[in-house]
């Protein structure tokens, strides 16, 4: 009986192992996210942050790119909103699809956006999305 219960209790420690990250793996995580940041100031070079905002108007945004968790929306070329979402919109950084549901025409602090894979059409994350705030060239 004792046989029976040994490997039973071995199951929990070797799943715990199999879960936790190497040093490698926080490494090159670091790698990635400094490469991310590295990216968005390159983008926001030259531009002043002014006063964040509630909510801007979704259908003027020419386009929107992801840097992390952060996407930036170019109303033009002079003026780029930044808004540092929470939950899982990452994969717009590698070409996943944002896709918004908004009412009022506008996109708001607190709106939740789902992300799509491109070929697939397989959703991939969602998040919300914080204060935007207006980059302008000076």
């Amino acid at each position: 009986m004792r046989m029976l219960f040994l490997p039973l209790l071995m199951l929990p420690a070797a799943l715990l192992g199999a879960c936790t990250q190497t040093q490698a793996d926080v490494e090159r995580a670091q790698v990635r996210e400094a490469g991310v940041q590295e990216k968005l100031a390159k983008e926001l070079a030259g531009l002043v942050p002014g006063k964040p905002v509630s909510c801007i108007n979704q259908f003027p945004q020419k386009q929107s790119s992801g840097y992390g968790a952060t996407i930036l929306y170019r109303a033009s070329g002079n003026l780029v909103y930044r808004s540092d979402t929470v939950g899982g919109c990452e994969g717009i950084a590698r070409g996943d699809v944002l896709v918004t549901q908004t009412p009022t025409g506008q996109l708001c602090r607190g709106d939740i956006a789902r992300t799509f894979d491109q070929a697939s059409r397989f959703p991939t994350g969602s998040c919300s999305f914080g204060a935007f705030v207006p980059y302008r060239k000076p």
